[in-house]
């Protein structure tokens, strides 16, 4: 049975005005108005038998402890904001060890990288991207 679409006396104009209003947030989207998603990958690179566990966070979203084990990684992707204010921050244990990074912060990141990829080291969270290493934020407390 072929579609068909509705007619005009059967159209509920709020239904009318949200699919308008759908249609063209994905035209904006696709003229890159919106940013495209960003996609992280955070890889343990501590040392061989070294777990690493790590709470990622943003001021919206909360996507939990993971438990990466040496020569492993974990993923995550999103869209940045319009307004360039992403950031997803993140506690790494292991070993009785643990620090803070901020692993994707929209002003810094967001014109180096649409696929970040960090390896994370006991020195420091590396950005694989442009091959720079950044020390830890201070001890959390």
């Amino acid at each position: 049975m072929p579609f068909r679409l509705p007619s005009e006396a059967n159209v509920n104009p709020s239904s009318m005005i949200l699919l308008l209003s759908l249609t063209s947030l994905s035209a904006v989207s696709r003229a890159g108005f919106l940013p495209d998603k960003t996609h992280v990958l955070i890889y343990n690179d501590l040392a061989p038998g070294t777990d690493l566990v790590v709470h990622y966070k943003s001021k919206d979203d909360d996507l939990g402890v993971r438990h990466i084990a040496y020569g492993n990684d974990f993923k995550f992707h999103f869209r940045p904001s319009f307004w360039g204010t992403t950031l997803f921050y993140c506690s790494m244990q292991w070993s009785g060890t643990r620090h803070r990074f901020d692993i994707y912060k929209e002003s810094r990141d967001l014109s180096l990288c649409s696929r970040c990829l960090w390896k994370i080291r006991t020195t420091g969270p590396c950005f694989v991207n442009y091959q720079t290493c950044y020390p830890w934020r201070p001890r959390l407390k």
